[in-house]
């Protein structure tokens, strides 16, 4: 893009890149896809994140398996899945399983919500998405210990200003 600076020159600014291109959120999927796994949750590690966070990881990541694989990926909102419908959720995220689909799964804190336990625990494996700045390493350690370590793929810290930008690149689609 290119704009006039405070003088007569032109400055040459970088655009704003859509976060499935960039190299960090494509390392990240391919690190996620080393092992294998058809339902992955996408897990806050505590609370204080906008709440299209995981929303925002999920539908990314997804774009960026769409492009690595060349086959649908399902993003499964459980951001708001209440109790009654727990196990409808968990049904249609097997029965996606089952037709050979990948899911992706963007849960809400654990403290926000009596069923984002269960569903992480449903899940093949969970990815802990920490924001920078926001969620302390204290409520990481008691995600994990809710959920059990051993559900767990990794963990991922986000800066604010990425989130931002991928959640921004989403909206514009």
């Amino acid at each position: 893009m290119l704009e006039r600076a405070a003088g007569t020159a032109l400055e040459v600014r970088r655009a704003p890149q859509e976060a499935w291109r960039d190299a960090d959120w494509q390392k990240l999927w391919l690190l996620l896809k080393a092992r294998s796994w058809t339902s992955l949750a996408i897990v806050p590690g505590g609370t204080g994140a906008p709440p299209e966070f995981t929303l925002t990881i999920a539908v990314t990541l997804a774009r960026i398996g769409v492009l690595h694989l060349g086959t649908p990926i399902h993003v499964a909102d459980g951001t708001n899945v209440p109790l009654g419908r727990l196990e409808q959720f968990l049904e249609e995220v097997h029965r996606l399983n089952r037709d050979g689909d990948l899911v992706l799964i963007a849960l809400p804190s654990l403290d926000e919500s009596p069923t984002a336990a269960a569903l992480a625990q449903k899940a093949n494996l969970s990815l802990l998405c920490i924001l920078l700045g926001v969620m302390s390493s204290a409520d990481a350690k008691r995600t994990i210990d809710r959920i059990g370590r051993s559900s767990f793929l990794g963990s991922a810290v986000f800066h604010p200003r990425d989130v931002n930008a991928a959640e921004n690149a989403i909206r514009e689609r």
